[in-house]
């Protein structure tokens, strides 16, 4: 049975179609930017004008659809950018929605894109013995921001951040977006997005939940793509921690229990055992996300001829599939739609 292609498609267990794949958008302000990422060779920041036009493509080469984040001209530590009427994502969400109307746009809820220190929640300066604030500051690019990760003298707000969130998941599906898909990795949030949404008269938008996203030394080139980098500190304290399989489990247990629709694993491909035990357990819609960091690998190794490119393009797709998730978010969305 595996003499030829044709009798090899006929027994094929695991089968990838266009509508498997989700493309990521980084939209920046301007017109007519098409800036290439360094570390990303073939991703770009877009303006909005942009963003469309990769929207129009996404949609007619038949992809599940574009997930979108934001580059603010602006940031602050109260994340106004996240939510703001004319924020940039608001403004790329109706543009596309406008001129292309069959195309899932889903918008990633989270706060580090837009916070001037670079963390996914509400930072505090942590109280010495005394009572008394440490001197640390959050601004963006202070001396004394940059603490050691070891010795680290802030902490992150869970629940005033749930607020944000919150408004944030509302503004975007007040501009028009699909689906809601939060990766803070907050305690709580897909509860206070799903009552932020209710209220707000958005009962059936769904919540995508990054309910298992680790802090993954994979994220750089991201970093870079968003400028989201934390100018102090790490994410640990809230990111899972890799070596751990069963809290995966917990999370995103926790997570449809407060209303997430379907949940995801970040990254994919270190974590196919996490993304297939999820799909052993949980009936929801799985999705994973094959990261910058493993985007630039590939392409790094096929850049270098060390790596065939269509053929690992498609193995690496195929063994998220076949690991169990629906849908997969990755920057060779487009390639592997035109291979198929």
């Amino acid at each position: 049975m595996r003499q030829s292609e044709l009798l090899r498609s006929l027994v094929r267990e695991t089968r990838l179609t266009p509508k498997n794949f989700i493309y990521p958008l980084f939209v920046c302000p301007g017109e007519g930017i098409r800036r290439e990422i360094s570390s990303m060779p073939g991703v770009f920041n877009l303006s909005v004008d942009e963003a469309v036009k990769e929207a129009r493509e996404s949609a007619s080469l038949g992809l599940g659809g574009v997930i979108l984040f934001g580059l603010p001209e602006s940031k602050d530590e109260k994340a106004t950018g996240a939510w703001a009427e004319d924020g940039i994502v608001q403004r790329a969400t109706r543009a596309i929605k406008n001129e292309v109307r069959d195309l899932v746009v889903i918008g990633d809820v989270c706060l580090c894109e837009y916070m001037s220190h670079g963390h996914c929640g509400v930072v505090e300066e942590k109280k010495s013995p005394a009572g008394k604030r440490t001197q640390t500051s959050t601004a963006r690019g202070s001396a004394a921001a940059a603490q050691p990760a070891s010795n680290p003298e802030y902490e992150i707000l869970n629940d005033p951040t749930l607020e944000i969130l919150a408004k944030t998941a509302v503004s975007l599906a007040q501009s028009g977006m699909d689906i809601i898909a939060p990766s803070d990795m907050m305690d709580g949030r897909v509860a206070a997005i799903r009552k932020g949404l209710d209220e707000a008269g958005f009962e059936n938008t769904p919540i995508l939940s990054y309910a298992a996203k680790y802090a993954s030394g994979f994220y750089g080139p991201f970093r870079e793509a968003a400028d989201s980098a934390p100018q102090f500190g790490d994410r640990r304290s809230y990111q899972m921690d890799g070596a751990n399989i069963r809290e995966a489990m917990r999370e995103i247990e926790l997570d449809i229990e407060e209303g997430a629709d379907m949940i995801m694993v970040k990254p994919a491909m270190p974590y196919l055992d996490v993304i297939a035990e999820a799909r052993r357990r949980f009936d929801l819609p799985i999705s994973a996300y094959q990261v910058s960091g493993e985007y630039a690998m590939l392409q790094a190794a096929i850049r270098n001829g060390w790596l065939e490119r269509d053929r690992v393009i498609m193995e690496s797709l195929t063994s998220i599939r076949r690991a169990g998730a629906e849908t997969i978010l990755t920057y060779f969305a487009k390639d592997a739609a035109k291979l198929l």
